[in-house]
C-alpha cells in the first residue's frame, strides 16, 4: 500500500488535468457539461486562472486576473506545457448562480459564494434556511463531483487519446478568439 505522501505527489496531476480540460470544455464543448447537471446555464472562467509550467527542477506560477482580463497568455502558457493549477468559476443553474474557486490537486473550493436565501424571520425559518444553505453548497460540490468523473471515465478511455487529446491541441495552438469547430 502506498504512503498518503507518496500517492498524494505521485497522482495530484490528474487535478491539474482535470482542470485543464475543464477549461477546455468550457470553451469549447459546453454540450458536455449538461451531462453533469442538466438544470445547468452556464459554467464560465471567473476572474481568476493560476497555470504552473514545470521547466526542469523548476515551476513558473502565471496568474490572470482581473474581471477583464484576456486568457490569451494562459493559452501561450499552455503552449509552453503549462497545467492550470486553480481556476475561479461562475456557475448559474436555472435562476441562481455561485462563484468558487477550485484548486487542481486537491479539488478542494475556496471562496464559495452560493445563492441568497429567503430571509428569516421567525425561529422557525432557521432551520430550512440551514437546509436551503446545504442544499446550495451541495449543489455545486455534486456538479464537479460528476464532471470530474466523466473527466475520469473519459481519461482513461481510448476516446483520450483518439479524439479529446487531438481537439485539446487544436483548441490550444488556436489564435485567441477563434472558434473551434466540432469534428465528429
Amino acid at each position: 500500500m502506498l504512503d498518503v505522501a507518496v500517492a498524494y505527489n505521485r497522482y495530484k496531476f490528474i487535478g491539474h488535468e482535470f482542470l485543464t480540460w475543464l477549461w477546455f470544455i468550457i470553451e469549447s464543448e459546453p454540450d458536455v457539461l449538461r451531462k453533469a447537471d442538466e438544470t445547468l446555464t452556464s459554467l464560465t472562467i471567473g476572474n481568476r486562472i493560476v497555470l504552473e509550467n514545470a521547466i526542469n527542477d523548476a515551476s513558473e506560477i502565471i496568474t490572470i486576473k482581473g474581471d477583464d482580463a484576456g486568457l490569451e497568455e494562459g493559452q501561450l502558457s499552455l503552449r509552453k506545457g503549462a497545467v492550470v493549477i486553480e481556476i475561479n468559476l461562475s456557475y448559474k443553474s436555472e435562476n441562481q448562480e455561485w462563484a468558487f474557486t477550485l484548486k487542481g490537486e486537491s479539488l478542494s473550493f475556496s471562496s464559495l459564494k452560493v445563492p441568497e436565501t429567503g430571509p428569516v424571520e421567525t425561529g422557525d425559518d432557521i432551520e430550512g434556511m440551514v437546509l436551503e444553505k446545504i442544499y446550495l453548497y451541495e449543489k455545486t460540490v455534486q456538479l464537479i463531483r460528476r464532471l470530474f468523473h466523466l473527466f475520469v471515465k473519459t481519461r482513461s478511455s481510448v476516446k483520450w487519446k483518439d479524439s479529446i487529446l487531438p481537439k485539446m491541441k487544436k483548441w490550444i495552438q488556436a489564435p485567441p478568439d477563434s472558434i473551434l469547430t466540432d469534428e465528429h
